[in-house]
C-alpha cells in the first residue's frame, strides 16, 4: 500500500475529532440538528486548525441520510463519496489557482441546477482571499440572491482581505490556534495507536514548534519518526524542529548571567554551525526567559515542562532577578524584529550576545547590590574627598566671617575669583539648553530622577546624588554639582554621560538628551547672563518657554539691581544676604 502522510491518515472525519475547536463544532452540529442551515459560511483562522476538514464534515453531515446528533455516519455512499472527493454535488475549489471572474461565473451557472445525488449542492472555496476584485463581485451577486439547496463555505487565513460586503452575507466562524496540551494529547493518541515508543517531553517540543497548527504538528511528527531509530527521543525532535537542548540553553543563559561575553559568542557560533535557524533560536531563548519568570512566581504552572526544568535552570531561577530577565526579553525581542529584515542574521545575534552579557540588573536589585572589590576603593576615596571638601568650605566660611575686610575688592577681582576655576564652563552648551528649555521637560526629568539613579553603579550613583537638574529642553539637560571636583570628574566620564543619555530614553518616551555638567555655584551667573543676552537680542534667539528656566523671574531693571547687589557684595562679602523683592 502506498504510504500516506500522517496529516492525511489522521484527518478528522467527524466534528468530535476536530481538536481544540469545541465552540465552532458544537455550533455547527446544533445548526444541523435544528435544520437551521445558512446559505453561506466563512471559516477563518491560522493554517492547520481544521477549517477545510470542518467544511467537508459539514457537507457530509447535512447530506448524510443516517446522521446522528449532527454527525455523519461516514459509511453511506454519500459520506464515502465526499470523503474520496468523488461526489459531483460537493465541489472543492482552490482560489489561489482559480481566482478569475470566469471560474466564479462557471460556479454561478452550475449553481442554477439542482443537486443530482445529495440533498444540498455545496461549494467549498479554500483561500478565498486570493480571488480577484472581479471574482469577488461575481461571487457577491450569487450570495445576494442565493439559490435553494446551494451552500457556499468560504475558508481563509486572511479574512481582512475579504470585502466587507462578502463577510456581511455569511455566517463567520473563527478557528483559533490549538493549545499545546491539546496537540500533545492528540499526538500521544496517534503514537499509542501505532505502537510507537517515545521519550517524555518529545511531543511538547513538537507541539510548541507547530505554533498552534495540528497539520504542522503531524508533519513534524512524521519527520521525527523517520529520523528516529525505533524510539522517538527529545534529541530527534530538537534536530527536526531546529530547537536547542535544555543543556545548551542553560549554558548560554548562564554566560549572560555571569557576563561572559566570549563564552556566549563561542556558544552562539557552535549553535549556528549546527544549522540552527536564527528565528527559531530567538524563539527558544524567549521561551526560556519566559519560563524563568513563571518558575520564580508560579512553578506549578510548568509541570508539563518537567524534562526541560534542569538543575541548572532551577539554580539560574534563584540567582537571576526578574528585572534582569525583563531586560533580556527586551533585547531578544528587539533582535527578533531586526532579524526579520536582514539577510545576515548572524551579525544581529552576535550584537545581541554582547548586549545580553553586558546588561546589568535594574531597579531595587541594583540599588541594594553589594559593591565589588574593584568598586570599594573608588567609592571610599570619593566619600573621603567629599568630606574633606566639606570641612575646608566650613573652615573658610568661619575664617571669613571673623575677619575684617582691609582692602576693597574691585569688581574685576571678584569676577576673577568666581570664574578663575580649573573647570572650563561649557557656556555655549548651557545656552543651547536654555534656549529650548521648557517647564514641562524640567518637571518630567525631575519626576524620573530618583528612578534613574537606581540604574547606575554605586560610584556613579554617589556622584549624581550631589547634583541637581537645573534646566531641561527637548534635546538637552543642565546638571549642577555641589562640588567642582565632582563636576570635573563627571564631565570627564564619557561612560556616565552615555548612561544618563540612554537611561533617560528608557524612562521618557522619545527623549535622549545631551548632558551638560556645571558647578552649582555658577548656575545663577550663567542663567542671568543668558537672560540679559536674551533681552538685548531679537526674538529669534528667545527660548521656547521662559518657564523652563528654574526659579526664573522677569528681568525688570536688571542692570540697576545687579549694580546694587554687586556693590553690597563688594562691601560686605559673605555677610551680605540678598533678599528678592516680591511685588
Amino acid at each position: 500500500m502506498v504510504y500516506q502522510a500522517l496529516y492525511r491518515v489522521w484527518r478528522s472525519q467527524r466534528f468530535d475529532e476536530i481538536v481544540g475547536q469545541k465552540a465552532v463544532t458544537q455550533t455547527l452540529k446544533n445548526a444541523i440538528i435544528q435544520e437551521q442551515i445558512s446559505h453561506a459560511y466563512l471559516f477563518t483562522g491560522p493554517r492547520g486548525t481544521g477549517k477545510t476538514s470542518a467544511a467537508k464534515i459539514f457537507a457530509k453531515a447535512i447530506n448524510c441520510p443516517n446522521r446522528q446528533d449532527g454527525e455523519p455516519c461516514n459509511e453511506c455512499a454519500i459520506c464515502t463519496a465526499i470523503t474520496a472527493g468523488n461526489l459531483d454535488d460537493v465541489v472543492e475549489i482552490d482560489a489561489a489557482s482559480n481566482n478569475g471572474v470566469d471560474e466564479i461565473r462557471f460556479i454561478r451557472e452550475r449553481a442554477n441546477y439542482a443537486p443530482t445525488q445529495a440533498k444540498y449542492k455545496i461549494y467549498i472555496i479554500d483561500e478565498v482571499h486570493m480571488l480577484s476584485t472581479g471574482a469577488f463581485n461575481a461571487l457577491l451577486k450569487t450570495l445576494e440572491e442565493p439559490k435553494q439547496k446551494v451552500i457556499f463555505i468560504l475558508a481563509t487565513t486572511e479574512p481582512h482581505k475579504i470585502p466587507a460586503t462578502i463577510i456581511s452575507r455569511t455566517q463567520r466562524f473563527d478557528f483559533k490556534r490549538i493549545q499545546t496540551a491539546d496537540i500533545v494529547a492528540h499526538l500521544t493518541h496517534i503514537l499509542q495507536t501505532n505502537d510507537l515508543l517515545f521519550e517524555a517531553g518529545t511531543l511538547e517540543i513538537i507541539a510548541q514548534a507547530a505554533e498552534g497548527g495540528m497539520r504542522d504538528a503531524l508533519s513534524i511528527l512524521d519527520q521525527a519518526i523517520s529520523y528516529s531509530e525505533g524510539q522517538l527521543k527529545i534529541v530527534d525532535a530538537l534536530e527536526v524542529t531546529g530547537g536547542l537542548t535544555a543543556e545548551k540553553m542553560d549554558s548560554l543563559v548562564e554566560a549572560w548571567q555571569k557576563q561572559q561575553t566570549a563564552l556566549a559568542l563561542e556558544q552562539l557560533n557552535e549553535v549556528l554551525a549546527d544549522g540552527k535557524e536564527a528565528r527559531r533560536l530567538l524563539e527558544n531563548l524567549l521561551t526560556y526567559c519566559r519560563d524563568l519568570l513563571i518558575y520564580q512566581q508560579a512553578p506549578q504552572m510548568l509541570v508539563e515542562k518537567s524534562v526541560t526544568l534542569t538543575d541548572d535552570f532551577k539554580q539560574l531561577a534563584q540567582v537571576v532577578t526578574p528585572s534582569q530577565v525583563y531586560e533580556w526579553i527586551q533585547i531578544l525581542n528587539d533582535t527578533q524584529n531586526e532579524v526579520r529584515l536582514t539577510t545576515n542574521p548572524k551579525i544581529y545575534l552576535e550584537v545581541a550576545m554582547v548586549k545580553l552579557t553586558s546588561s546589568t540588573p535594574q531597579g531595587a536589585s541594583v540599588q541594594n547590590a553589594p559593591l565589588t572589590s574593584a568598586q570599594i576603593p573608588e567609592f571610599e576615596q570619593l566619600k573621603v574627598t567629599i568630606q574633606q571638601l566639606q570641612k575646608e568650605i566650613q573652615a573658610l566660611k568661619a575664617q571669613q566671617s571673623t575677619q575684617t575686610p582691609v582692602a576693597k575688592e574691585t569688581p574685576t577681582t571678584r569676577k576673577a575669583k568666581t570664574t578663575g576655576i580649573s573647570y572650563r564652563l561649557p557656556k555655549e552648551k548651557v545656552y543651547r539648553v536654555l534656549k529650548g528649555a521648557t517647564k514641562n521637560h524640567l518637571v518630567q526629568v525631575r519626576q524620573v530622577w530618583e528612578e534613574l539613579l537606581t540604574y547606575f553603579t554605586p560610584t556613579h550613583r554617589a556622584m549624581l546624588k550631589s547634583s541637581e537638574v537645573k534646566a531641561a529642553s527637548p534635546d538637552g539637560i543642565v546638571i549642577a554639582f555641589e562640588y567642582e571636583i565632582i563636576c570635573q570628574r563627571a564631565a570627564n566620564d564619557e561612560e556616565l554621560k552615555l548612561m544618563v543619555h540612554n537611561q533617560f530614553s528608557r524612562l521618557i518616551t522619545d527623549y535622549a538628551p545631551e548632558v551638560v555638567f556645571i558647578p552649582k555655584e555658577n548656575w545663577g551667573q550663567l542663567r542671568q547672563e543668558y537672560l540679559e543676552s536674551y533681552h538685548t537680542t531679537s526674538d529669534e534667539s528667545a527660548p521656547a518657554e521662559l518657564d523652563g528656566l528654574e526659579e526664573q523671574q522677569a528681568p525688570i531693571d536688571t542692570k540697576k539691581t545687579d549694580l546694587v547687589v554687586e556693590k553690597a557684595q563688594e562691601l560686605f562679602g559673605e555677610l551680605a544676604t540678598i533678599i528678592e523683592n516680591e511685588e
